[in-house]
């Protein structure tokens, strides 16, 4: 396992007068033609001279646009060029710039300096948080596997944040933002490097051991379960989707405890196929490869988990990890099998008539949705990327959110405000028939595809114990970008949605 990417150094500052490579500034998009307009930490002196500059070389200030320059003579910045990232239209008089733009402006910028030893920056002025965590992000790389392709330039490495607390007490707060954002960014970085580290390494045992050694030091509880285990113990989904691989399936169970009284209780399950052929079912050759992704659920999961401990939320989390690769052999199961979902507390015990073993995610996540209901959270949270219909449905950008009506809605708000959008959508109730069996409790799959990443869901509901609020957040397109980058999102694993799941932990944690 490579060191984790580490994200740039960042430091405060209150003196843009030091001598330093880049000065990064936010540029606002100005309206009917009108000038372009910088954001509100330029100093007053430079605001003119640097403005004029960039808009000499073509800056409009739109979103996603960055443009350097020369550090103009006699501005007072102790920079050699100057970094213009577009910011958009500017706000109305005494409006905030959201934090998500903020976040974006900043992750362009970081990948733009790529090479640059040392930047400082003024759009911590205008969101410190955002700034570390889209600057964190936007640099992000993962070269565990390059050798003679390295790239030549090496990431940004130092960030100076202009802030001026004017007090210790205020000095304090911000350096307390700039640590909580920059553990945040690099949960979503741990998740990214998870989905992106090839398949024939990251196996279900290897994907099991590094999340307990990563756990473990997190000062997490962890247990990691074997295939004799799951198998003696009823895990049919884990075991039916894993018998086709001479890599065996795996069960974590890593747990965060607060220590605070009357602390509530969230679990969260993660889907972790390692590697997804389709089995039997297989999958068409084209875009294969991008199935190294189908773990992204289990890397966000367990990503999370160890950020609550290491923030040291006020929250009790169970993640629970179910790992297996679906593989075509002769051990693999057919479609036309019948498995027996785990027959713990709860709905367990429900067969299944495997009518796609394509549809796999849904197999391993109900077993591990049943033995996370034995703990009797007060909530569950399940991701998975799950289904292509996500895809059709919302595009590749846009989480589907689905499960109990309230919690829903809560996730999905919460997913939207710190910029992972996503979108809650219904479970229809005619869904529910198109699942029966001609021998089973169950299919696991409708005889259609209309409405398939609803109907996954519907498959799911099955399993949640009586009085659970959950959310499932389907990520199939989300937590892998197969085009380029944008924002600060590369290319390949997102981490998505390590931050909705925190936002809702934090908020479970402020409001119950």
């Amino acid at each position: 396992m490579s060191t984790p990417f580490s994200g740039p150094a960042f430091t405060l500052t209150d003196d843009l007068g030091a001598t330093t490579d880049v000065l990064v500034v936010g540029v606002f998009s100005g309206s009917d033609g009108a000038a372009i307009t910088l954001d509100a930490g330029v100093p007053e002196a430079a605001r003119g001279p640097v403005a004029d500059a960039l808009a000499l070389v073509g800056a409009t200030g739109k979103a996603g646009e960055t443009v350097r320059v020369p550090t103009p003579a006699g501005s007072g910045l102790g920079a050699a060029t100057v970094l213009g990232t577009g910011l958009g239209a500017a706000p109305a008089e005494s409006a905030l710039v959201p934090a998500e733009t903020v976040r974006r402006a900043a992750g362009v910028a970081a990948r733009a300096l790529e090479g640059t030893a040392a930047a400082a920056t003024t759009l911590s002025s205008l969101d410190l948080g955002a700034t570390v965590e889209g600057a964190h992000l936007g640099a992000y790389r993962f070269a565990e596997f390059r050798t003679t392709s390295a790239p030549k330039k090496a990431p940004l490495a130092a960030l100076a944040l202009l802030a001026t607390p004017g007090s210790e007490a205020l000095a304090a707060e911000a350096r307390g933002t700039v640590e909580q954002a920059r553990l945040t960014a690099a949960a979503v970085s741990l998740a990214r490097d998870f989905v992106n580290t090839p398949p024939n390494v990251l196996s279900p045992g290897e994907f099991a051991d590094r999340a307990r050694r990563l756990g473990t030091e997190a000062g997490l509880e962890v247990e990691v379960f074997d295939e004799e285990y799951l198998a003696g113990n009823g895990y049919g989904g884990i075991v039916g989707v894993g018998q086709g691989s001479s890599r065996p399936p795996r069960l974590v169970r890593l747990r965060h405890v607060s220590g605070v009284d009357g602390a509530k209780h969230v679990a969260l399950v993660g889907k972790g196929i390692t590697f997804d052929t389709g089995g039997i079912s297989i999958k068409p050759a084209a875009g294969m490869e991008n199935m190294t992704s189908d773990m992204g659920g289990a890397a966000a999961v367990i990503a999370t988990v160890i950020l609550a401990a290491q923030l040291g939320l006020p929250v009790d989390v169970t993640a629970t990890v179910p790992m297996a690769e679906n593989m075509p052999s002769d051990t693999a199961q057919r479609p036309g099998d019948v498995i027996t979902h785990y027959p713990g507390a709860g709905n367990g015990g429900v067969t299944v008539e495997v009518i796609n073993t394509d549809a796999e995610g849904r197999l391993i996540l109900a077993d591990a949705i049943v033995r996370a209901c034995e703990d009797d959270p007060d909530y569950l949270i399940d991701t998975a990327t799950l289904t292509g219909a996500q895809m059709v449905a919302l595009g590749t950008r846009t989480p589907g959110v689905m499960g109990t009506d309230a919690f829903r809605d809560r996730v999905a708000e919460l997913s939207q405000s710190i910029g992972e959008n996503g979108w809650p959508m219904p479970f229809p109730e005619e869904l529910r028939a198109d699942l029966g069996s001609r021998v089973a409790d169950l299919a696991n799959v409708s005889p259609h595809r209309w409405g398939g990443m609803l109907t996954a869901g519907v498959y799911l509901q099955e399993f949640v114990a009586d009085g659970v609020q959950w959310a499932h957040i389907d990520v199939a397109g989300p937590a892998f970008n197969t085009g380029g980058p944008f924002g600060y999102t590369p290319k390949g694993g997102t981490g998505v949605p390590v931050r909705t799941m925190l936002a809702v932990l934090r908020d479970i944690a402020q409001r119950g």
